[in-house]
C-alpha cells in the first residue's frame, strides 16, 4: 500500500461492498459486515477503502478507469444473460434495466471524467 498515492481507485471487484448491496443484505438477513481498511484495486494496488469510489467521476487512476469499464461491460452481459435463463428470478426485462445500468456506469468510466 502507498500512501502517497493521490489517486482515487476502483475496487477489483467493486460491486462487493456498494452501499445497495450492503443494503440489500441488511435489510435481507439483519447482518452487515464491516467495510474492509484496505482493498485490491482495478490497476493492482492495495489501497484504503477511503481511496476507492465506484463513481466514475472520482476515480482518477486510468487504469482503475478501464478497469471498470470493462468490469461493468461484463456484468451487463452476465446479467442479460441470467435474465434470459428459463426459471429466472427476473424478468428479462428487469435484467435489461440492471445491465443498462451497468453499461452506463461503463461507458462513464470510458469517458474519462
Amino acid at each position: 500500500m502507498d500512501d502517497a498515492d493521490p489517486h482515487v481507485h476502483v475496487e477489483l471487484s467493486a460491486p462487493r461492498h456498494d452501499a445497495r448491496v450492503r443494503d440489500l443484505l441488511a435489510g435481507t438477513f439483519g447482518l452487515v459486515g464491516d467495510l474492509p481498511e484496505d482493498v485490491a484495486t482495478g490497476c493492482g494496488l492495495r489501497v484504503p477503502y477511503a481511496m476507492t469510489s465506484p463513481r466514475p467521476e472520482s476515480v482518477t487512476c486510468l487504469a482503475c478507469r478501464e478497469h471498470g469499464h470493462a468490469q461493468h461491460l461484463r456484468l451487463a452481459e452476465q446479467i442479460e444473460r441470467l435474465g434470459a435463463m428459463p426459471g429466472a428470478v427476473v424478468t428479462a426485462a428487469e435484467a435489461g434495466r440492471v445491465a443498462e445500468h451497468h453499461r452506463e456506469l461503463a461507458r462513464r468510466f470510458a469517458e474519462g471524467g
